[in-house]
């Protein structure tokens, strides 16, 4: 093991840090903001949203990837949209991985965030409207704070999921070593090579990773359970 990690690449544990560390940012707002316009939406249209937000919660995640492919595609219209005018490309670059990522962990940062919401208590809210505070003041000083074990679990998860991101990432980031190879397709490149012992290495820091994370999710949840047993 000593002898592995002399000689071992550490770019992709790099790489996947950095990559789940900005998509989790951009999924904690993205889904605390879906999760704060589908409470306000009709009976219909919030199945309809809600649908489509959590789509890529259950679908492959290569599907997912095959149509980030199509949509950032240099051949496709938007790709080659933002080649031109922006000069940016998506497909095989680190972008593509913090995309691909976000699009994955996007939906466990939405549905903790609303299902923390959901278990508000509505007459908090009508106290702060009766105080004349604003809808913005309301949801920042009081819906999220009393969200916040909710919304703590999903930024773990979310993070979870990015960093272990592999099908998407595959296909719209690539595996190139040292800009889009993640621990995950650095796994699946070392298994293909027959490099077992560096493919071993990969598992072992990884699973020390999710057990770290499922540590800190049992101690925000177990933390809230603590309060409310002692509220009791």
């Amino acid at each position: 093991m000593l002898e592995i990690m002399k000689n071992i690449d550490w770019s992709p544990l790099f790489i996947s840090l950095k990559t789940g560390i900005l998509a989790t940012i951009f999924a904690f707002f993205l889904g605390v903001a879906a999760a704060r316009m589908i409470m306000r939406l009709n009976n219909t249209a919030k199945v309809v949203v809600d649908g489509i937000l959590t789509l890529p919660l259950v679908l492959p995640p290569t599907v997912a990837g095959f149509f980030l492919l199509l949509l950032f595609s240099l051949r496709r219209p938007f790709g080659k949209f933002l080649m031109t005018q922006f000069d940016i490309k998506i497909v095989q670059t680190w972008p593509g991985c913090v995309i691909a990522a976000l699009v994955i962990a996007f939906p466990l940062m939405y549905r903790n965030a609303r299902a923390a919401f959901e278990q508000v208590d509505v007459n908090v809210i009508y106290a702060g409207r009766t105080l004349g505070m604003s809808e913005r003041k309301i949801f920042w000083k009081i819906v999220v704070p009393m969200a916040g074990p909710g919304l703590a679990s999903g930024t773990v998860l979310a993070f979870a999921r990015a960093i272990g991101e592999y099908g998407a990432t595959s296909m719209l980031a690539g595996n190139i070593l040292g800009k889009t190879r993640t621990v995950s397709v650095a796994i699946a490149s070392e298994v293909a090579a027959g490099n077992w012992d560096v493919a071993g290495f990969w598992v072992c820091v990884i699973v020390m990773i999710s057990f770290v994370i499922v540590a800190l999710i049992n101690f925000v949840s177990g933390k809230n359970i603590k309060n409310v047993n002692r509220w009791m």
